[in-house]
């Protein structure tokens, strides 16, 4: 056991016997069968997504333990090289501040930070209770009760500085699961109260790929001629407009009106960022 499954093993000579010297040790065996042990070592691969956290290392820690008396004589961990998770681009912050967030939603403790709520702007005071941390696409948010705000916000975690953790605590209402909000669509992290619906048309390789997935509960995809045209219900109208935007020429909102209207700001900011070009590149950058 030693030897073979690096268990943490040594001997009680007051005893007579054998004990662990980590009390959270356990056997792999213990967790399940050779497959599920073998399905969770391939699971691996998604800690990847977690890397610039601070709770990679210990996860991966932890995975490897499980793991690794289960390597196959003759090909021991083939789906490390064979089973992968691309990465994606991923935000930092400091430890302090993932501990400082983990304690607050262990024992609903209100944080006090200062937080930049946009591009070139000043660090401001937030006071708030502390909810849920969602992870999407490579960031890290705390979803939190804004005292200043008398609601919920989301606050980028990388945005943060100067946390601390007060003494007083709060009650945590039914009402304060995410999940409540998106209610039925699924765009990532952020949302808001006002629901919409929505019509979108994509064409060419977009429409191929709005087809493979599954966008909200209530979606309907219609064929026509050169494209589809997808439908649902969502209250998470920026992370509709960021698809229609990341889809180019391959997207035409139809619905609703300020959906269009976004839209076609966007493209108007983005015809005059064009002549600019020569000037950036000018820059030597």
């Amino acid at each position: 056991m030693c030897d073979m499954l690096n268990a943490p093993i040594e001997y009680d000579f007051k005893r007579k016997g054998y004990y662990y010297t980590e009390k959270t040790f356990r056997l792999a065996t213990a967790f399940g069968s050779v497959d599920d042990i073998q399905a969770m070592s391939m699971v691996k691969s998604l800690l990847s997504l977690y890397k610039n956290t601070p709770i990679y290392d210990s996860a991966k820690e932890l995975m490897e333990s499980i793991t690794a008396p289960l390597g196959e004589a003759e090909n021991p961990q083939w789906y490390e090289e064979r089973i992968i998770v691309p990465p994606v681009p991923s935000v930092r912050f400091s430890s302090e501040i993932w501990q400082c967030i983990c304690e607050g939603l262990r024992k609903n403790r209100i944080l006090s930070f200062e937080y930049r709520n946009a591009w070139k702007s000043n660090y401001t005071p937030r006071k708030v209770h502390p909810y849920q941390l969602l992870f999407d696409n490579g960031a890290w948010y705390l979803y939190a009760y804004s005292k200043e705000k008398k609601g919920a916000r989301m606050y980028s975690l990388p945005r943060i500085q100067n946390i601390k953790v007060e003494d007083e605590t709060f009650v945590l209402p039914s009402s304060y699961n995410f999940r409540i909000r998106f209610d039925g669509s699924f765009f990532g992290a952020y949302s808001e109260d006002k629901k919409r619906r929505f019509r979108i048309a994509f064409f060419n390789d977009g429409a191929l790929r709005i087809s493979e997935r599954f966008w909200a509960a209530d979606q309907r995809i219609k064929e026509i001629k050169d494209g589809v045209i997808l439908s649902f219900t969502s209250a998470q109208y920026g992370k509709v407009l960021e698809l229609v935007l990341s889809n180019g020429r391959d997207a035409l909102p139809l619905g609703p009106a300020e959906l269009v209207q976004d839209w076609k700001d966007n493209l108007w900011d983005m015809r005059k960022r064009a002549m600019l070009i020569k000037k950036y590149q000018s820059t030597g950058v």
